[in-house]
């Protein structure tokens, strides 16, 4: 399974919510950004649901 499979299965949430904001990242970004932005997000993967969508509704709003 290579590493953007995996990342793929991980996109995979419990809300559809969370399923579109990742997997849009992972398609449409994941693979331009740097080393650390990789990581970064590698790492938002590791959250529980609950915890994810407060860190990216947060995100959002600041954006």
């Amino acid at each position: 399974m290579t590493e953007l499979s995996k990342l793929r299965w991980q996109c995979r949430r419990g809300t559809k919510e969370l399923d579109l904001i990742l997997m849009d990242y992972l398609e449409t970004q994941y693979l331009s950004s740097s080393e650390h932005k990789k990581a970064k997000f590698i790492e938002l993967l590791s959250l529980e649901d609950d915890e994810l969508i407060v860190v990216l509704m947060d995100f959002i709003r600041s954006s």
